[in-house]
Parts: structure tokens; sequence; C-alpha cells
């Protein structure tokens, strides 16, 4: 099999995988396999294995020949509770962050090698942008991805690196050497910046959301049109809300 028909399968596994999660709807305590393959519009037998599956991970329970959601996906709520608090403690501020240089703002966190956008809070007159709520960037080619990697261990700087730093935009950093200066800098002012790097005609200004221990919990920035945007001017704007955010959280 093939490097393609194997991320095939895994795509149709993961797939089906979900739909029997998404399955169980308000007020089901349990399922058996024949409803969970009705439901699903899957064979018993594959629905059977799958569920053996999820039961050995701890995503499913088993009961009386039935099975229930388990206590595993409940811990990865709360994650996602947690995460979920972030943002809306953050949207005030994000707002006024738009408001007070009328760009548009993300809030993002770091995931392996990309980041992932929290919230975005769009500027009425900033340039439509590849970002989007969940969506995923590389983190190289980010001022936000930039401003969490400067305040994270060093070996999250050093996957990034490994795993490539492909060309995104016109002036993406795509040499390691580069990326590592640029990264010194940003510890040392607070502030990341990323000209036409994610995309042509985009200047961003970013500025990490810290824990009590100085490392990087998220990111907050502005984006907007590089030949309007004066970075070093809007980057107080951007410092101060990222600061304000890490005082703020718990």
């Amino acid at each position: 099999m093939c490097a393609a028909e194997r991320d095939e399968v895994a795509g149709l596994t993961a797939s089906r995988l979900t739909a029997l999660l998404g399955a169980f709807r308000p007020g089901d305590d349990v399922l058996g396999v024949s409803e969970l393959a009705r439901r699903t519009g899957m064979p018993k037998s594959s629905a059977h294995r799958l569920v053996g599956h999820l039961v050995q991970e701890g995503l499913l329970e088993r009961e009386s020949g039935a099975v229930r959601l388990g206590i595993r996906l409940f811990e990865i709520g709360q994650l996602a509770a947690a995460r979920r608090g972030l943002v809306d403690a953050a949207r005030p501020y994000l707002a006024d962050l738009r408001e007070a240089t009328r760009n548009t703002v993300h809030l993002a966190v770091l995931e392996g090698t990309e980041v992932v956008y929290f919230d975005i809070v769009r500027g009425r007159d900033a340039p439509a942008l590849p970002s989007r709520i969940g969506g995923r960037f590389p983190a190289h080619a980010t001022a936000v991805g930039k401003a969490i990697l400067a305040y994270s261990p060093g070996q999250l700087l050093e996957t990034v690196i490994s795993a490539g730093l492909p060309r995104i935009g016109p002036r993406t950093l795509t040499a390691p050497g580069l990326l590592r200066r640029q990264l010194t800098k940003v510890r040392e002012e607070g502030i990341a910046y990323e000209r036409e790097e994610s995309a042509a005609g985009v200047i961003c200004v970013a500025s990490p959301v810290l824990d009590g221990s100085g490392r990087a919990r998220a990111a907050v920035s502005i984006s907007g049109w590089s030949n309007r945007v004066r970075a070093e001017r809007v980057a107080p704007a951007v410092r101060t809300t990222a600061l304000t955010l890490s005082r703020t959280l718990p």
C-alpha cells in the first residue's frame, strides 16, 4: 500500500470513529452496537471493531452489552472548556484593540508546529486574511507563532525547524538561523513582527500572553495592510493588551 492509500485509509477510519462518537445524542445513556451501526450507516462488523478500539482507548465504556461515552472524553472536554475560558476572558480586550487600531485582531495558541486561531475580531478596513477560527497556520510564518515560540522551551523551536520552514508568503523566513535571531529579538522586546510572511501585502504585530512562569500560553496580534499599518506605532497597544491578559487570566 502506497503512502497516499495509507493516508486515505487513516482518514476514513478517523471519520468513522468520529461518526460513532457523534452518534450519541442528548439523553442517550448507553447505545448498542446495532444502534450505532444504524445511526452511522456503517456495517455492524465495522462498528463492532471500531467500538472495541474506542473502548480500549477509554473513549467509550462497556455496560451490559452496550456502550456509554467514556471518562476520557470528559477529561478532554475539560481541557476544551479551559480554552473556551481563555477566549471569553480575552474577547473584551480583543474588541478594544480592534477599535483602537481598526485592524483585525487574532488570539492564537501553538499546537505542534502550527498556530490555531481561537478567536478573530475582524477590522472593517482590514485585508481578507486566510486565517479562520479553528484554522491552523505554520507557526514560523506568523507573528503570533513567533511570539509564542520566543517564550517557549527551546525544544519547541527545534521541532518547528526540523519539520521544515516552507515558504508561505513572499517574505517567509525559511532560514533557521534567521528565524532564531528574530526570536531572540522578540524575547528582548516582547513584540513579534511579520511582514508579508503569511500573505502578500499583509503585516502583523503580535505579543505573547504569558503564564506565571513566563512561558507563552497564547499570543495576541493585529493584522492589516502593509502600506497602511505602521507596525511600531501599533506595537505598544498590542503589547499592552497581551500584558493585561497575562495578568487577568488565572
